[in-house]
């Protein structure tokens, strides 16, 4: 039986519940003072212990994915590259240079001082990553984000270039240290640089929820916080009045890991005009309502058809299909949203293309994602169109 099979969490709750009644059940007869009635005690006490402990386990691992097989729980990764499979057609921190009262305005280090690899010496050799919070002036948010500057962002020969973006948001209730410590964004960005694998990028990361800690997950919420509205004006036209970075969409793209893969897709899926290209590790392909979003749609029927509007696969079926590139990645086991990551992949159609990462085994875990991320953002990059436009 699989680490997250529903069969094996019901056996060893089974085989705890048994073992409870086996308990009150033999405790009497276990009453004597002798050394063996001492020691069965302990020993029913010892197993009960264990078996209630083991179905805690087993249903928090299954309904969060820390490890999604046997072998990742003995600690046994396979830390072999991955793939790319295209499918078919059809299928100092605070550095920042803003003006007092701007879009995007310096911030402490935000634990950016604590994460190793980050790139730290002369900005034309190495890039930089500067800590920043984002204002939204249509959505009333404010953001924390790291973004990481290439090295040609500071070279003569670039000085007027404007840059490819990728915004990158974390998984929920992550944020931007996930992003820099864990997932190790930039770090993979400095080495795919280094082997001429990536095109020199401006990388946003972005935590999902603009109302923490209510999970926003990118939705623009009837009378509540405007998530859609920041990920798609706010974030983009406060990037563009600071930085170097392309004013066409085609030099944009978003990814991220969990539900931060989740607003990826939505985001690109509702605003190609925005996001033409989208990256998702291990996201979902609805968005609904539960303790940690309230209520996301608002009332009637007007919210029903809202909320089957953030459900992908249905849009596919019902709406015109966008003009995107998207890649999806998952795991044939350990990865509950594996057969839904191949119901998106069988509903796509011209014009949008598709790509996927399928992993033999993985986990919902940083473990698989940082396997994933190097080959994600190499694909992403090769989607993005580097800007012909220059500044000035």
């Amino acid at each position: 039986m699989g680490l997250t099979s529903r069969s094996l969490l019901f056996t060893v709750i089974f085989v705890a519940v048994v073992c409870v009644g086996l308990t009150l059940w033999l405790w009497p007869r276990l009453a004597g003072r002798g050394a063996l009635p001492v020691l069965g005690r302990l020993g029913t006490i010892l197993v009960t212990q264990l078996t209630i402990m083991a179905a805690l386990a087993l249903a928090v691992n299954s309904s969060f994915q820390f490890f999604g097989t046997w072998n990742q729980l003995l600690g046994k990764y396979d830390k072999s590259p991955v793939n790319v499979t295209q499918m078919g057609d059809g299928g100092a921190y605070a550095a920042v240079d803003a003006a007092k009262g701007g879009p995007v305005q310096p911030a402490g280090p935000q634990g950016l001082d604590k994460v190793g690899g980050i790139p730290r010496g002369p900005e034309e050799q190495t890039g930089k990553v500067e800590s920043v919070r984002i204002i939204g002036r249509k959505s009333n948010a404010v953001n924390p984000a790291f973004v990481y500057l290439p090295p040609q962002y500071f070279q003569k020969q670039y000085e007027r270039h404007r840059f490819p973006v990728m915004v990158v948001i974390s998984g929920y209730p992550g944020g931007i240290m996930n992003l820099a410590q864990h997932l190790q964004v930039p770090q993979t960005a400095v080495r795919l640089l280094g082997e001429n694998k990536m095109q020199p990028t401006v990388i946003v990361m972005v935590r999902p929820t603009i109302a923490p800690p209510r999970d926003t997950e990118c939705v623009d919420v009837p009378g509540g916080p405007q998530a859609e509205t920041f990920f798609t004006t706010d974030l983009p036209d406060a990037l563009r009045s600071t930085y170097r970075v392309g004013h066409d969409a085609s030099a944009w793209g978003a990814m991220g890991y969990s539900s931060g893969g989740s607003c990826a897709l939505q985001l690109s899926m509702r605003r190609p005009d925005v996001y033409p290209n989208a990256a998702a590790l291990s996201g979902d392909y609805k968005v609904g309502n539960d303790l940690t979003t309230g209520n996301l749609f608002g009332t009637g029927d007007e919210a029903k058809q809202r909320e089957r509007e953030h459900d992908l696969i249905w849009r596919l079926e019902h709406l015109p299909v966008p003009r995107i590139n998207v890649l999806v990645t998952s795991s044939a086991k350990g990865e509950k949203q594996y057969g839904e990551t191949r119901r998106f992949l069988g509903a796509v159609k011209e014009p949008m293309t598709a790509a996927s990462i399928i992993l033999p085994e993985g986990s919902h875990h940083f473990t698989t994602w940082r396997r994933e991320i190097g080959p994600a953002m190499e694909w992403m990059s090769k989607q993005l169109i580097f800007p012909q436009d220059v500044q000035g």
